[in-house]
């Protein structure tokens, strides 16, 4: 009688019992789950995803705002109560809580006392003081054009050449940064400016 091998033994305690299926199949071990595919390389001519990172980015609200429009108001006076318009008009901006160094004063006729007495000691002691911004400045506008921009500009249109309005008025609106005073003729005014002033 040929001998038959013996099966192994198998010890159910290490290996848990065996199941059988009603088939009569025995049950297969499930295959293992695949991980994730790793990223086919970009083909040759065609360039890569490109990376989305926040620096990458521009937000649409931090586009630089449009620069506000400069203010002009006409205050009615003859040259001869220009300049003092324009006095008052200073006054009422220090009140109002300007600083002295916002204003920047211009004459189209004869020079403010304050500039032909700084001018007295010469133009380099004149113009240390423009540039230290401490106080009110006032130029005439045969000099204006060398003066800085600062926030609030007066203009007393206290006589000068026929031109002069014309001439000034278009420089001072440069130099204001927020708000230009003309103190003059009314219809001299509009016209330099344009309507609508």
């Amino acid at each position: 009688m040929p001998l038959i091998p013996e099966e192994p033994q198998i010890h159910e305690s290490a290996q848990g019992p065996r199941v059988t299926p009603a088939g009569g199949r025995s049950a297969q071990t499930p295959r293992p789950v695949p991980g994730p595919r790793p990223a086919a390389p970009p083909r040759p001519g065609r360039p890569g995803p490109r990376p989305t990172t926040p620096a990458q980015r521009t937000p649409r609200d931090t586009a630089p705002a449009a620069p506000a429009a400069v203010q002009i108001q006409s205050i009615p006076a003859s040259a001869e109560g220009a300049l003092d318009a324009a006095e008052e008009a200073v006054d009422l901006l220090l009140e109002s809580g300007r600083a002295p160094g916002d204003v920047l004063v211009i004459t189209t006729g004869s020079q403010h006392p304050w500039s032909a007495h700084e001018l007295s000691f010469g133009e380099a002691s004149y113009w240390a003081q423009h540039d230290a911004r401490d106080d009110v400045f006032y130029v005439d506008a045969a000099l204006a054009s060398r003066a800085a921009q600062r926030p609030v500009v007066v203009v007393a249109v206290n006589g000068g050449p026929d031109d002069a309005t014309a001439t000034v008025l278009p420089l001072a609106r440069t130099k204001a940064g927020a708000l230009l005073i003309v103190c003059g003729d009314p219809q001299h005014v509009d016209t330099a400016l344009g309507a609508g002033v």
